[in-house]
């Protein structure tokens, strides 16, 4: 991968993490969440798809289908764990 697709790549995971951080709002640690993890799923989704051999909509060296679907994948997971409140009392 050249240095002009990494740095599509990476601008593009972060697209995402904003756009998400714009649809589920939060405040600036939950943006930078969303940034982090936009980009884990996007380098995920590019490796799954060199792994399987799986081509969806490719822009150059980049997979840009398995990048967007890992990054909305992890982007999603990410946002549900990250919600899960832990009680601190016995409910019994």
């Amino acid at each position: 991968m050249t240095l002009p697709t990494l740095l599509l790549a990476v601008f593009i995971a972060l697209l995402y993490g904003a756009l998400y951080h714009l649809f589920r709002g939060g405040g600036f640690w939950r943006l930078l969440l969303y940034l982090g993890l936009s980009l884990l799923g996007f380098g995920l989704g590019h490796w799954v798809g060199i792994w399987r051999g799986w081509t969806l909509l490719p822009l150059g060296s980049l997979n840009l289908g398995m990048c967007s679907a890992g990054s909305v994948i992890i982007l999603i997971l990410g946002d549900w764990l990250s919600r899960i409140e832990v009680g601190r009392e016995s409910k019994v």
